[in-house]
């Protein structure tokens, strides 16, 4: 059993591959520059572009499963190369956004539609899929990180929004047992709503990277339009509005949690302050 990780640059899919070849399993990295990753010694490292047909049938040559970034661009036509290649299982990493009414219908959220597109064009192949939908990733926090290190502060025009982050190595976790059918008997192999342990607002998600890093961090309240305008380097517009859009519907709002990645692991989730401690040094600790 030969194992794709599309997305290796990333820190899930990084995660994942560390922990499919710590196991012993026979697995391949994919991205769509692969000369840019650092891949455990012995695992191949491939050229695999979502938005990019031509290069799925070498990606997928002699793959039994699949882990798979979301990208609604060329979906079906994934689909179609990996049923062709003889791909036995696909597991995507969705979004729980999936599972949440859009706050504006006429324009619906491009995270949401992203995800939702991508799932629905693997439910149309004869492929077994499995999907995670996890909430928050909590690494989103390392938006904070450049600024947390120059200036100690991190601006936001919406601190009390409340999110339920998830740790990418329990997402990891869990896409491992469902990689190499070790999900616990009777659980789902379908869809799956991961969060972390808690609701937490942003104000005390920089809490606890305050007390990771061991020194105060301020966090300065900022309208849409200044925050919008100091992301715009890394955040697209599309996805700066869908953002916007969600927090002023839902601040202050609790976020739901689930048991989902304890009931797959056996285990609690990670908090967001294990997190915090394991990332303190993107923070400048």
């Amino acid at each position: 059993m030969t194992i794709l990780v599309t997305g290796g640059g990333g820190l899930v899919g990084g995660t994942l591959l560390n922990l499919l070849h710590a196991a012993g399993h026979d697995v391949r990295v994919a991205s769509r520059n692969p000369d840019k990753l650092h891949p455990p010694e012995g695992v191949p490292a491939v050229r695999c572009d979502l938005s990019d047909p031509d290069t799925f049938p070498v990606a997928l040559e002699g793959i039994t499963s699949v882990f798979l970034y979301a990208d609604p661009s060329h979906a079906t036509a994934f689909a179609d190369a990996a049923e062709k290649a003889g791909v036995e299982h696909i597991v995507l990493l969705s979004s729980s956004a999936v599972l949440f009414p859009d706050p504006d219908p006429d324009h619906p959220s491009p995270i949401s539609d992203m995800h939702l597109r991508t799932e629905r064009a693997l439910k149309a192949s004869p492929i077994r899929s499995t999907l995670l939908r996890p909430d928050a990733f909590a690494s989103n926090a390392l938006l904070w990180s450049p600024a947390v290190r120059t200036t100690g502060t991190v601006r936001l025009p919406y601190p009390d929004v409340q999110a339920a982050p998830v740790h990418e190595a329990d997402i990891a976790d869990i896409a491992l047992a469902a990689l190499t059918g070790s999900l616990p008997t009777g659980s789902p192999d379908a869809d799956n709503h991961l969060t972390g342990p808690e609701s937490l607002t942003f104000a005390e998600q920089v809490g606890h990277i305050s007390r990771a890093v061991g020194r105060p961090i301020a966090l300065d309240v900022v309208s849409e339009e200044t925050w919008r305008e100091e992301t715009a380097a890394h955040i697209p517009t599309p996805v700066a509005d869908a953002l916007l859009t969600w927090w002023r519907e839902y601040d202050g709002t609790p976020a739901e949690t689930t048991r989902t990645v304890e009931r797959l692991t056996g285990r609690p989730a990670r908090s967001f302050a294990t997190w915090a401690e394991d990332h303190a040094d993107a923070f400048g600790s």
